[in-house]
């Protein structure tokens, strides 16, 4: 079952880089008493991913979080090192937390997880708006590309 407005999010863990390496986070660490923006994509350094669906969150950092939000996060079904080269090859350290989600486990309990042919378990393009761990807004694709699920979209949900 997917995940909707009015949930709590599930308890996960997620992998994020930092200057001292790999560092284990959760659900809990991220999301409790925080506004936070959360994106997934189906894979780090993929097209429409890196060119399209992440600019557009860095480019409107500021105007989302003078909106009140704490945090702009992006999770991906890629390991910790991908998430950590992906984040600073797009100048995003610092402004975004990068989650892995390795195993796809988070994708699977959100009920976002499909398997894509050639490139295995991914989770499907969404973004949403946490309050204190509970989905106030969700957007999910239905098609390829960016609409939905892109930070105009979000900054008009806030």
């Amino acid at each position: 079952m997917t995940i909707s407005v009015g949930d709590k999010l599930p308890d996960a863990t997620f992998k994020t880089m930092t200057a001292d390496g790999a560092k284990l986070v959760t659900t809990a660490e991220i999301f409790a008493g925080k506004k936070v923006v959360l994106f997934g994509v189906p894979g780090a350094f993929t097209p429409t991913c890196s060119n399209n669906h992440l600019p557009g969150y860095l480019e409107n950092h500021d105007a989302i979080l003078a909106r009140g939000v704490d945090t702009i996060a992006v999770v991906s079904v890629n390991d910790v090192h991908v998430m950590g080269a992906w984040a600073r090859f797009t100048g995003g350290e610092g402004k975004i937390l990068y989650l892995a989600d390795g195993n796809g486990d988070f994708a699977k309990a959100v009920g976002l997880d499909y398997a894509s042919d050639g490139m295995g378990l991914r989770s499907r393009r969404f973004s949403m708006i946490v309050d204190d761990g509970k989905v106030t807004a969700f957007n999910v694709e239905t098609k390829p590309g960016v609409d939905e699920s892109g930070a105009a979209h979000i900054l008009g949900q806030l």
